[in-house]
């Protein structure tokens, strides 16, 4: 075993080190490049390593990523609906797939129309069970294959699925303690560009006018 042999120093006895205790070195980058070339996927534009896969061809993927070591982490729904950049699909599935060992991670991007269904992934992996329940029930999207495709967290008599952008939300402006408050409405029409402001003010503040606040929003002297 190769040893580290520190020099003899005036009044000092020689000692040795087993490399073997020392740090173990870091682990290679966790890459998908190559995997992504080796299984001819199209890489996507996203913070995470995400490729989109047409949904025929799916679980022929995933069945090769599962080959290779990789398992299945989570599986969530988007709705692009109001979604600012144009989109190829309204809806689109993303399947987390994950390695344990070398700890590469990639992300299945499945694009789907309104009512498109979307092959399940439980025939390749079984914990595709309830996280595609969860998708299914919070955003509508059916899987096909799923041996039990039901809801799994709203109640059996809630109608719609409650993360479609178009669902109906009945919601309370949320009141500020000087006499601000979000409009639930505007506050996402704000964000989709649809209008400019977020806020509504209420009392003699709505019609511009000045006021001391009480209590005041600050205490003197700035945050304690």
């Amino acid at each position: 075993m190769d040893k580290v042999t520190a020099p003899n120093m005036p009044g000092t006895s020689q000692t040795t080190t087993d490399t073997a205790t020392q740090p173990n070195t870091p682990h290679p980058a966790r890459d998908v490049s190559q995997l992504i070339q080796e299984l001819k996927l199209t890489e996507d534009h996203a913070a995470e390593p995400t490729v989109v896969v047409e949904p025929g061809e799916l679980r022929a993927v995933a069945q090769s990523l599962k080959e290779r070591g990789f398992m299945l982490m989570d599986c969530v729904g988007i709705d692009y609906l109001t979604y600012t950049e144009e989109r190829p699909k309204r809806f689109a599935v993303l399947y987390n797939v994950y390695h344990p060992r070398d700890h590469r991670r990639v992300f299945l991007r499945v694009w789907l129309d309104n009512g498109q269904p979307c092959p399940s992934l439980y025939p390749v992996w079984k914990a595709a069970n309830y996280i595609e329940r969860e998708t299914y029930d919070l955003v509508g999207i059916e899987f096909e294959g799923h041996p039990d495709l039901r809801k799994v967290l709203t109640p059996d008599d809630l109608e719609g699925h409650p993360l479609r952008k178009d669902f109906p939300i009945g919601e309370t402006p949320t009141l500020f303690r000087e006499g601000r408050f979000l409009d639930p409405h505007a506050f996402r029409a704000g964000l989709a560009g649809g209008q400019a402001g977020l806020t509504g003010w209420r009392g003699s503040l709505r019609r511009g006018e000045e006021r001391d606040i009480e209590p005041p929003v600050m205490p003197a002297g700035g945050p304690k």
